[in-house]
């Protein structure tokens, strides 16, 4: 490859505070120098990136403001925005990395991006025969996400009752079924038919619904949890947080992976009855993939082998092309996509 290139990259033109557009992004070009990388520094060809909710967070206009600032850094208009995501080096100023190694970690949405491996999230890859996508979903932060929020934080028994929402998204549907391979009763909720069959008919949930066309939440979660709830794995907060609360039983734990609901400022906060909390001495616990990578290797032999078994199924959603990244983005707000969604830049 040539010494100077030209490296395209999408990025927002614009803060985004209520729910993304496709005319919200544009792709630019900015030069790449790949020869004489300075110590420390690779330059990494993404192929496959992450395209995740919490995102949109980071290109709002009061992001630093937000106390998730401190955690997931704003991300201002024209700058690049980094991601998850699998890639391979094409220079190498780090001895520790050599041209053509597959590598996982924080890339951007860009055809190339230069980093300094040293410090960060950012390791070499080993495939162990699995596709590349899966290591950007189900062998990733969200597959450690669904397994360490339902056993470390939402610290499901065998023979316990589960309720996730968002139950066919990237991380919902791995939650699912590590639950009923734990031997759990688990339900999920879903935003359409198809994806309510696809969870009972393929991913092996006891039960599931559609959210849409539930006229009462809690009369809802009640008739598929009788004898009530143990453990909820919570992906949209608002009314279903509400509604999950009012149908847990005593001791109960609320694992809050995501409140996608809340994220374009449309969706009513959640206003759990506090007194259900104290008296059925409930445990709520906010958390991110990212307290969890001492788990990563136990989570990884898990995965691994119920994947290969065929116990457990990845599901992927991906676009094709850097130029598919903004519409790939807005779908995640409308309920577009079933399972991890990904956009594949380039083969391998």
């Amino acid at each position: 490859m040539e010494p100077i290139m030209t490296n395209r990259i999408v990025v927002a033109k614009t803060h985004i505070d209520g729910a993304p557009k496709v005319t919200d992004f544009e792709v630019k070009s900015q030069v790449l120098v790949q020869s004489a990388q300075p110590a420390g520094s690779v330059v990494v060809r993404n192929l496959y990136v992450s395209i995740d909710p919490y995102q949109l967070n980071r290109l709002k206009s009061d992001c630093s403001r937000q106390r998730y600032s401190k955690l997931t850094p704003a991300i201002a208009p024209g700058e690049e925005i980094d991601c998850y995501g699998v890639g391979k080096v094409v220079a190498s100023g780090d001895p520790e990395y050599q041209e053509g190694d597959l590598v996982a970690g924080l890339l951007t949405w860009g055809e190339y991006c230069v980093l300094k491996p040293a410090g960060s999230m950012f390791r070499k890859l080993d495939t162990m025969g699995f596709p590349l996508s899966n290591h950007v979903g189900a062998l990733a932060i969200s597959g450690l996400a669904a397994y360490a929020g339902l056993f470390d934080v939402g610290k499901a028994k065998k023979g316990e009752k589960v309720f996730v929402s968002a139950a066919s998204g990237s991380v919902g549907h791995m939650v699912g079924q590590f639950a009923k391979l734990h031997g759990c009763y688990v339900v999920g909720s879903a935003g359409s038919k198809a994806k309510v069959e696809l969870l009972k008919e393929k991913l092996g949930f006891d039960d599931a619904f559609n959210y849409k066309d539930a006229t009462d939440l809690k009369a809802t979660l009640k008739k598929y949890f009788p004898d009530g709830i143990d453990v909820y794995f919570d992906n949209v907060g608002g009314a279903m947080l509400e509604a999950a609360i009012d149908n847990m039983n005593t001791f109960g734990r609320v694992a809050v992976c995501g409140v996608i609901s809340q994220y374009t400022g449309a969706g009513r906060k959640a206003a759990p009855n506090l007194v259900d909390v104290v008296y059925e001495r409930l445990a709520i616990k906010g958390f991110v993939a990212a307290d969890f990578m001492a788990v990563f290797p136990e989570f990884i032999s898990k995965a691994c082998e119920h994947i290969s078994s065929g116990k457990m199924v990845s599901m992927e959603d991906i676009s094709i092309g850097l130029d598919s990244i903004p519409s790939a983005f807005v779908d995640l707000f409308s309920g577009g996509n079933v399972g991890k969604k990904i956009v594949q830049i380039a083969q391998e």
